[in-house]
């Protein structure tokens, strides 16, 4: 079995069969050099637009750990109940809260209430690109299809985690009572995880969420949504798509080994070690014909 050490003062890999790796690159570096291959399309199928007075954000669905309720959201889309509702609960560093604050708007398709979808358990371990060993809220962390996820120690239970942009559900104290009803994170709130269903990050837009207002003005409409929709509805009006790094290519995994060890000159510590919150999958976007 080969061994290996990392040298951080010159930042390089030496291993016993006596092959120098290369050394490592700055994280911008590494997103720049990544080649065609190693950036993922993101199915639009799966991406909601979330259409507010500031602009749009746009919402990667997680159908791998939460199917149910992605399937159920993009009903709701689809019928159009987000549409005229609103970010009705803003808290500064924590979560913006949107839906029908009043739980009585009619729903023609999808659910009101779903079976949580607090992780996946499956008969076999899922592959995740690990990142941490050694976390505080789960055995183990690390990425799968672009999502930062825990996972148990033998990888049969495996669960999207809150980092900045999760997209969860939000119920009552009833762990079955959330449906329609959706908060973003505006920070880190591990906390949360696995006591919510998560469900999606947002991938682009996210300055809109933070720029809702904190409370209430007046009379004016408080943080309405104009319209919720899934982008393949509306390829013809938005021509909006994007790419991100695959986390199981080889250029991610590089990512990831750069952030636990920066390798520019102005960094003095180098501890090995990245939070996987901490660790943003790069994206891309482009424009189709």
């Amino acid at each position: 079995m080969k061994s290996c050490q990392l040298l951080f003062a010159s930042i390089i890999t030496v291993c016993a069969s006596g092959v120098l790796a290369k050394p490592l690159k700055a994280p911008h570096e590494v997103i720049a050099q990544a080649p065609e291959q190693a950036w993922r399309v993101v199915d639009s199928n799966n991406v909601l637009k979330i259409q507010l007075p500031t602009g749009a954000t746009y919402v990667e669905l997680n159908p791998l750990l939460a199917p149910r309720h992605v399937n159920n959201i993009k009903l709701l889309a689809r019928d159009k109940f987000y549409d005229g509702l609103s970010f009705y609960r803003f808290e500064e560093g924590f979560v913006a809260q949107g839906g029908d604050q009043s739980g009585k708007k009619p729903i023609k398709y999808g659910k009101r209430q779903l079976k949580a979808e607090l992780m996946l358990q499956s008969d076999s371990p899922v592959e995740i690109t690990t990142v941490d060993n050694n976390d505080g809220y789960a055995p183990r962390t690390g990425f799968v299809n672009g999502f930062a996820v825990g996972q148990s120690a033998d990888g049969k239970q495996t669960w999207q985690v809150h980092c900045t942009g999760a997209v969860g559900m939000s119920r009552d104290n009833e762990l079955d009572s959330g449906g329609t009803d959706f908060y973003i994170t505006l920070t880190p709130q591990r906390y949360l995880d696995k006591n919510t269903t998560v469900f999606g990050r947002v991938l682009s837009g996210m300055e809109h969420i933070q720029r809702l207002k904190r409370q209430a003005n007046g009379t004016a409409p408080f943080n309405p949504i104009e319209s919720v929709s899934v982008l393949s509805d509306i390829s013809k009006q938005d021509k909006q798509r994007f790419k991100v790094l695959d986390t199981s290519h080889p250029s991610f995994i590089e990512l990831v080994a750069s952030r636990k060890n920066r390798p520019e000159a102005w960094f003095v510590a180098k501890p090995n070690y990245a939070d996987v919150c901490a660790i943003q999958v790069p994206v891309k976007t482009f424009t189709v014909d």
